[in-house]
């Protein structure tokens, strides 16, 4: 019996019958995985108690390194469950669309930190971001295609990369290593 998610449009079906739709919660457990892989495969490379990482000149207006994990935590879920609840929504065409998008843009998320901490390069860092936000805008128009909520719920992911892209200018600004 599928999963019925109080989230989800119509998810009131218990409390008002005919309301309800059912729902296929798989989309959810691999955009899961997939969301999971792509962060334990970037965080593999960050190390932010290096000596390079701690002399590279930093914007007063970056924060502190705890804030990174805290933020990504829940941009993480919501990028899973956006995927989730697209997929239930969205024509076949559509889905296979989602997950090309969202495959480029879980392989650029990570790949950002191999080459911003794994090459120390700031330059290449700032190039992925670069990519990785043409991919955001990407993602939110393939999934704005199906589903409204799902749309708005990848706009703050798309708001901190934009920050990191800013972050990752200012460092290759004030860098003055080759």
């Amino acid at each position: 019996m599928p999963m019925r998610l109080i989230s989800e449009r119509g998810g009131y079906s218990r409390l008002m019958p005919g309301f309800g739709t059912e729902l296929n919660w798989r989309p959810y457990v691999g955009a899961a995985i997939a969301v999971a892989a792509a962060a334990a495969t970037g965080a593999a490379a960050v190390d932010t108690n290096s000596a390079w990482y701690r002399e590279l000149p930093k914007p007063p207006w970056q924060p502190p390194s705890w804030v990174f994990p805290t933020v990504w935590t829940p941009l993480y879920a919501t990028i899973a469950w956006s995927a989730g609840r697209t997929w239930n929504r969205a024509s076949e065409p559509e889905r296979r669309n989602l997950v090309v998008a969202l495959t480029v843009n879980l392989t650029l998320n990570a790949a950002w930190s191999w080459s911003f901490f794994a090459a120390r390069s700031p330059r290449a860092g700032l190039a992925s971001n670069l990519l990785l936000d043409v991919s955001n805008l990407h993602v939110i128009r393939t999934v704005s295609r199906s589903d409204r909520r799902g749309t708005a719920a990848l706009l703050p992911y798309a708001a901190w990369c934009w920050y990191a892209t800013a972050l990752s200018a200012a460092i290759v600004q004030h860098d003055r290593r080759p």
